[in-house]
């Protein structure tokens, strides 16, 4: 068989005309523009791309964006400093700070810093025990993208059997709490798991997040199984000339989609969903910081 190939860009394109929407609707009815503040530390390429499209974006939803770019040697209190900053603005609803970090600085003091009230990317404890305990709130951007391509691709979730291969807070962590939620049974592997090619073909849902180019071939999956490939591997591609690159997923795409009943591709994927649902973590912060309930419909 030939695997579906699950359109993340069509998607997030629905779900940006839906922020759009509502970012308008809070800007003509109660005078609020929700803003976004990207604060990026160095010149990792595949990160000033990255932050590049969430500025762009944000602006496109008539949206405000401030993009703080601070160099390779910017001290942790330099950092610390400005994400107090933009915590005491009131015209920023939602603070990125893009990860990773230079070694020098410790993520972990990052976003314990930044506002609970403005973590779009849902890092901070806070966030996590809501998450953690089924408590309202935004969603972490990339696992939130993951489960709404689930839901689109097959609807009740219910009584499937999902298997995570990767245990990062990013991703692993809280895709399994989603998962959770929505009544699956869910097995977490990592790249130490026993015979984790057996574990993988248990699986009606396979989440790869283990950050291994192609690690997951196609023979680890099960016939008709909904594969969602979060991995995005920058390695060299001398064929395309001096100094360029390719994205390759944690998914063997040749093999599994043989096999798969669907999948996601890297790119076009997982990628745009993140960056859709982070804007929509905005409107929820900026509804949430200004007294407003949030939009019911905004993730579907």
């Amino acid at each position: 068989m030939t695997a579906k190939i699950i359109d993340g860009k069509s998607l997030a394109e629905g779900l940006r005309g839906r922020i759009a929407g509502h970012a308008q609707r809070l800007k003509s009815d109660h005078g609020i523009t929700p803003g976004l503040a990207i604060v990026i530390v160095g010149h990792d390429p595949g990160s000033q791309v990255y932050v590049a499209q969430k500025a762009k974006q944000t602006v496109e939803m008539g949206m405000h964006s401030e993009k703080y770019e601070l160099p390779e040697t910017a001290s942790e209190a330099e950092v610390l400093v400005l994400v107090q900053k933009l915590n005491a603005d009131r015209a920023i609803h939602g603070i990125l700070v893009q990860l990773p970090v230079p070694d020098h600085i410790d993520s972990r003091n990052i976003i314990q810093t930044i506002d609970p009230a403005k973590d779009v990317d849902c890092f901070t404890p806070a966030s996590v025990g809501k998450l953690a305990i089924g408590l309202p709130g935004p969603i972490s951007c990339t696992p939130l993208g993951c489960l709404m391509l689930l839901r689109d691709q097959l609807g009740d979730l219910s009584g499937l059997h999902a298997v995570v291969v990767g245990r990062s807070n990013l991703v692993g962590k809280p895709i399994t709490q989603l998962l959770l939620r929505e009544n699956c049974t869910v097995t977490m592997a990592h790249s130490r798991t026993r015979d984790l090619p057996f574990i993988v073909r248990q699986a009606d849902i396979v989440i790869a997040a283990v950050g291994r180019p192609e690690m997951i071939k196609g023979d680890w999956i099960k016939l008709g199984a909904t594969v969602i490939d979060v991995g995005i591997n920058r390695i060299d591609a001398p064929e395309r000339g001096p100094g360029k690159t390719r994205l390759l997923g944690d998914v063997d795409f040749a093999s599994a989609s043989q096999v798969a009943g669907a999948i996601t591709p890297v790119p076009g994927g997982v990628g745009p969903m993140t960056i859709a649902c982070l804007l929509a973590n905005t409107i929820t912060t900026a509804s949430l910081i200004n007294g407003l309930m949030p939009p019911s419909d905004l993730i579907a």
